[in-house]
């Protein structure tokens, strides 16, 4: 197997159509030789924990409404190509990713990573759910097969707090500066949300061939 190492943030639209490309490239070759790890990167790691409003937050960011509503229609034809059901104007809060990161991180030991990593992107981007809340992380983990109340218990302490702030730093020490960030066999980077067509040629280079093939 080959490490495949994706940095990213569920609020980050482009790790959300990143993904549904990976995805599709996977199922179009479910024969692969990637373990996937997902590694936390909070794009926005000051913001209270409550969050804030996230269109006045863009606004600020970007320079006013005409630019966050011509990026918003750049995603969603984006979005739409990709086959990825999103509307960048859904999500009302701009939250604290610091929880969402923990909770993806214990999903990760129950191996749930992958179905978590989606429902919390599909929770946000598609359902419009504040992710930043403790009681909706609770409740997209109970969804996800995991025990809701111990959830709960979890992310109401620090539990694995400054683990994922010290992987976050680690991540930007090395290098990462935006997200989603692909780091193939320790060794290549691959950063934006590339096309399935390029999955699909690294799959092919290094899956060897089956053996007793005869050309």
């Amino acid at each position: 197997m080959i490490r495949l190492d994706i940095f990213s943030d569920p609020v980050c639209p482009w790790c959300f159509i990143g993904k549904a490309n990976l995805d599709r490239a996977l199922q179009d070759h479910p024969v692969n030789p990637f373990a996937i790890q997902w590694h936390p990167f909070q794009l926005n790691p000051d913001l209270p924990p409550e969050g804030v409003a996230k269109r006045a937050y863009l606004e600020a960011k970007f320079g006013g409404p005409a630019k966050v509503d011509a990026i918003h229609d750049r995603l969603r034809e984006v979005a739409r190509a990709a086959g990825v059901d999103m509307d960048p104007d859904i999500p009302q809060r701009m939250p604290n990713t610091l929880n969402a990161h923990r909770l993806i991180h214990w999903a990760g030991i129950e191996g749930l990573q992958p179905d978590m990593v989606h429902r919390l992107m599909r929770a946000y981007w598609t359902e419009g759910r504040d992710i930043g809340a403790l009681e909706t992380l609770a409740d997209i983990a109970g969804e996800a097969g995991m025990d809701r109340a111990a959830t709960l218990r979890l992310l109401s302490s620090d539990a694995d707090a400054e683990d994922i702030a010290a992987r976050d730093a680690d991540a930007r020490a090395k290098g990462v500066s935006a997200v989603p960030t692909f780091l193939v066999a320790q060794q290549y980077v691959v950063s934006g949300a590339q096309p399935p067509d390029l999955w699909a040629k690294v799959i092919t280079e290094l899956t060897p061939p089956a053996e007793g093939l005869v050309n």
